[in-house]
């Protein structure tokens, strides 16, 4: 529900109250009893995002997901494949070394 400001244009006196959209302005001043009550326009309460955040990638399509894993598991498959070719050459002597 919205919070509404209103401001009496008899006394001064200003407040907030909750109310549904569809509910009618209150029209009597509680602190002078006079019904000259206005309703204020707001700004109106901003976007709260809360959480540990929002990124531009949380809305991908589905084809830019496919895409990324499919690009993230060739790369892991590439470093896998070189670390192998570099176990297989640990096996000559590096220079300053002793056999």
């Amino acid at each position: 529900m919205p919070t509404y400001d209103y401001i009496c244009e008899s006394c001064g006196y200003e407040f907030e109250r909750f109310q549904s959209i569809t509910a009618n302005p209150i029209r009597k001043c509680s602190q002078c009893g006079k019904r000259e009550l206005k309703r204020l326009i707001g700004a109106g309460a901003g976007v709260i995002f809360k959480g540990s955040g929002f990124y531009q990638t949380d809305y991908r399509s589905e084809s830019y997901k496919n895409g990324a894993k499919n690009e993230k598991s060739s790369t892991a498959k590439e470093k896998t494949t070189a670390k192998s070719k570099d176990a297989k050459s640990s096996g000559k002597t590096k220079p300053g070394t002793v056999n």
